[in-house]
């Protein structure tokens, strides 16, 4: 008697994905949310400096670009010719080892993503060729091979997949609109990075603490609780939160190759699905259609004419979000602890506000910087809501077309091809 596994069913009715993903973005932007206070009106032609994480300055840099083109090398041979699940694992702990412990989780592509940024919002910032071979080679990889990157190579999926010991399966419907946050989170890094508020990535690295041996209680606290989480929920950083892998996705959907689950025809047991923490498993399309095309192409035409509306929409909500976006600027910050200590909330003062007024910048001053950077964010924030707007309409486009499959497939996009499914096909094990 073949053994039942659990088969997620795919999401129908994408206006309950709609309501999910503006209820997610809700509470996600609403987190940034602190005080208002009505500060005055002044004008200064004073200029903050920009505020940028400085690139490690040692010559392993350049040998760390060549460890990670052979290990991209090397994870695309496992995954596509080898297709050995424990060898593709060693080479996730060599990655974790190397890439983390001992180059302390820098230089990283993930964070790449803001120094590239950097560079295309402001010309006068350089951007070193190591951090653009970081940037550029595991989506290069990813258009010919797919997400090897993650398969293996990066130090933050390679110690969460360490990890993933007891995995269990999200819903489909909540991983859908769990997936909105990787989107959000990018649209905040490039925010950030043109407004000159830092780069935010990497300050709240949830791993960077174990890597260096050393960082904020409250983010060791976060990655404690991320592995923690990843042990039952398998890389829930790399699916739900990080920005780069919204590049790898794009890419990896137009690989020239990609791992697959069987070098030969499928039989359609099901036992492959059942192995995949990360629902990137796509199921045999039904040999009915569940729906006729004329209902079909009207909801597809529906949701195509909803794109302009949401993405507008979004344009007009983000203007309401200048005062908690803002909050990312430590000058806004500043301002408003300031402020909140001179009208007696605080009793008092914290390092920042103690170094300010030991400084010979007038409040007034520090006040006049602070509305001038929340007006600049008030065009930034409205072009990061068109953004959320647009993701989530695409988003709703995506998961009412059905596509037609003979067998399971993997999702080229959300594929880590981490290998897991390929001991549990009968018809490899019998060639093999």
């Amino acid at each position: 008697m073949r053994k039942k596994i659990y088969r997620p069913k795919e999401v129908r009715n994408p206006f309950l994905l709609l309501s999910l993903c503006f209820l997610c973005l809700f509470v996600a932007i609403n987190s940034y949310a602190e005080f208002r206070f009505p500060m005055p009106e002044f004008s200064t032609g004073y200029e903050h400096p920009a505020v940028h994480t400085p690139m490690p300055a040692n010559s392993m840099v350049a040998w760390d670009a060549v460890v990670l083109i052979v290990t991209l090398a090397l994870a695309s041979f496992l995954v596509l010719k080898r297709r050995k699940r424990r060898e593709i694992f060693w080479l996730t702990i060599f990655s974790v080892i190397y890439f983390g412990f001992v180059r302390n989780g820098c230089v990283c592509s993930v964070g790449s993503v803001q120094n590239i940024m950097a560079g295309i919002s402001n010309s006068s910032y350089g951007i070193p060729i190591t951090v653009l071979i970081f940037f550029a080679a595991p989506l290069i990889f990813a258009l010919l091979f797919g997400r090897v990157f993650c398969s293996a190579v990066c130090p933050l999926g390679a110690i969460q997949e360490a990890v993933a010991v007891k995995p269990v399966k999200v819903p489909p419907a909540v991983d859908k609109v769990l997936s909105v946050f990787p989107f959000i989170y990018l649209g905040l890094a490039a925010l950030s990075v043109t407004m000159d508020a830092g780069f935010i990535i990497c300050q709240y690295d949830p791993f960077v603490g174990f890597f260096r041996m050393g960082a904020s209680f409250s983010m060791l606290i976060f990655g404690a609780v991320m592995l923690i989480v990843g042990v039952f929920v398998a890389r829930p950083y790399c699916r739900y939160l990080c920005p780069y892998g919204v590049l790898l996705n794009w890419c990896s959907k137009l690989s020239w190759k990609h791992a697959v689950i069987t070098p030969s025809e499928c039989i359609q047991c099901n036992l492959c699905a059942g192995s995949c923490p990360y629902n990137a498993i796509n199921e045999p399309s039904a040999d009915e259609e569940p729906e006729s095309r004329t209902r079909g192409a009207r909801r597809l035409g529906f949701l195509m004419l909803l794109l302009p509306v949401l993405t507008a929409a979004g344009f007009g909500v983000g203007g309401f979000l200048k005062e908690p976006l803002s909050r990312m600027h430590p000058t806004v910050r500043l301002a408003e602890r300031v402020a909140g200590e001179e009208l007696g909330r605080y009793e008092t003062t914290n390092i920042e506000s103690e170094a300010f007024r030991g400084s010979d910048q007038p409040i007034e001053e520090l006040y006049a910087e602070a509305v001038e950077i929340k007006d600049d964010f008030q065009k930034g924030s409205r072009w990061f809501g068109a953004f959320i707007g647009l993701v989530i309409g695409s988003k709703l486009i995506s998961v009412s077309i059905l596509r037609k499959r003979d067998g399971y497939e993997p999702d080229k996009g959300t594929c880590y091809s981490c290998g897991r499914c390929f001991k549990y096909c009968p018809v490899k094990a019998t060639e093999d």
